[in-house]
């Protein structure tokens, strides 16, 4: 894995650096699953978050509606810094696009969940990237510094 491609501690920073509007695509509303985790940390944190699932579209889930995409979820909630992306890493093309046509500004891929050729493709359009990490660890790693 390259740090420079898939976020160093600073890119990292930046991205987790409040306020931050996040939107988590992929949530689940099954408490054993990490979507549902690090949702409840993320909001637990501070964090401004929008939850995306098309399969609860018109749900609501931590006291928040659910939205089918991420384009209505910036419709309905403003602009959306970065995506929280809890989906296959085969999906991150068509992510990539809908997160860059709904003006987000950053994208963050799970645990394991990185694409190199979509990473460079977000940074040459001047997205922060961030993938193979997981913002709940990343928090208290880099709590003295965010």
């Amino acid at each position: 894995m390259s740090e420079a491609l898939f976020g160093d501690d600073d890119r990292i920073i930046e991205l987790l650096r409040p306020p931050q509007h996040i939107g988590v695509l992929g949530v689940s509303r099954k408490p054993h699953r990490a979507s549902y985790r690090v949702t409840e940390r993320l909001i637990e944190a501070g964090y401004r978050v929008s939850l995306i699932n098309p399969s609860m579209a018109n749900q609501s889930l931590f006291d928040r509606p659910v939205y089918a995409t991420l384009q209505a979820a910036s419709d309905a909630e403003g602009v959306i810094d970065w995506v929280d992306v809890f989906r296959a890493a085969e999906h991150l093309p068509a992510i990539l696009d809908e997160a860059i046509a709904c003006g987000a500004r950053g994208l963050w891929g799970q645990l394991e969940i990185k694409d190199a050729e979509v990473a460079q493709r977000a940074l040459d359009r001047g997205l922060r990237v961030v993938m193979d990490r997981c913002p709940a660890i990343e928090l208290p790693r880099l709590a003295g510094r965010i």
